[in-house]
């Protein structure tokens, strides 16, 4: 994660819920990186092991390690404002 990504979305191209949350990123104007866990395995693990074994999309891992599993934009904005502060 670089300097100017504040949090990385772990995704499919076909899951609503994503594209629901990617577009709201999208609007709030917010620099985040994208993996598709259909096409990375260890990124599918990495989903695997924060939600209990379970591929669950939308995953979002902040830079200080924690994470959300199908947020709303509200949650995503109030956990950045909470890290940042």
């Amino acid at each position: 994660m670089s300097a100017t990504e504040t949090f990385t979305m772990y995704s499919t191209t076909w899951c609503p819920f994503c594209n629901r949350l990617r577009q709201d990123i999208a609007d709030a104007g917010l620099d985040y990186t994208e993996i598709d866990v259909d096409d990375d395995v260890a990124a599918g693990e990495i989903v695997k092991g924060i939600n209990q074994g379970n591929r669950v999309v939308p995953t979002l891992v902040f830079a200080d390690g924690s994470s959300l599993t199908n947020p709303s934009i509200h949650e995503v904005k109030d956990k950045l404002a909470a890290t940042s502060a």
